[in-house]
């Protein structure tokens, strides 16, 4: 179902195991970065980028395997933060600010188990679209 490679007694790295879940991993070394999460009814969304901006690695419950209405819930989220952050400490990473999108249930459990991996957060900024007025409302029926 996914990558999963055991190096042989005569290779040089007789314990480099890649887990199926966590994939392809960039070579890029970075130190800090930026996490977007993006926390709709249906699923929840992680995208990891460096300082600027550029996208370096992402993540979904969907792609971790989540279908339905499980994709959804705070314990999905939970887990593929967790993967997220096994992902970000191989690359280097030492602190990062979070950007939070949406209004889904798993915000908080993803920043909970993102913040216990023991990456440093450095700030948590919630960027949910607010609507100023809405769309108008429909007329009144007439009978």
């Amino acid at each position: 179902m996914g990558k999963k490679r055991v190096a042989k007694k005569g290779q040089k790295n007789a314990d480099y195991i890649i887990k199926p879940e966590l994939g392809k991993i960039p070579k890029k070394k970075l130190s800090s970065g930026i996490l977007f999460i993006s926390a709709t009814y249906n699923n929840t969304l992680f995208n990891l980028t460096d300082s600027k901006g550029n996208a370096i690695m992402w993540s979904s419950a969907g792609s971790l395997g989540f279908r339905g209405a499980k994709k959804s819930t705070p314990f999905a989220a939970a887990k593929v933060s967790k993967v997220l952050a096994e992902k970000a400490k191989i690359i280097g990473m030492k602190d990062i600010d979070v950007v939070v999108k949406g209004v889904g249930s798993g915000r908080e459990s993803a920043i909970r188990s993102f913040a216990t991996s023991g990456i440093q957060i450095n700030s948590i900024k919630d960027m949910t679209p607010v609507p100023h007025n809405g769309p108008t409302p429909r007329k009144p029926r007439r009978v």
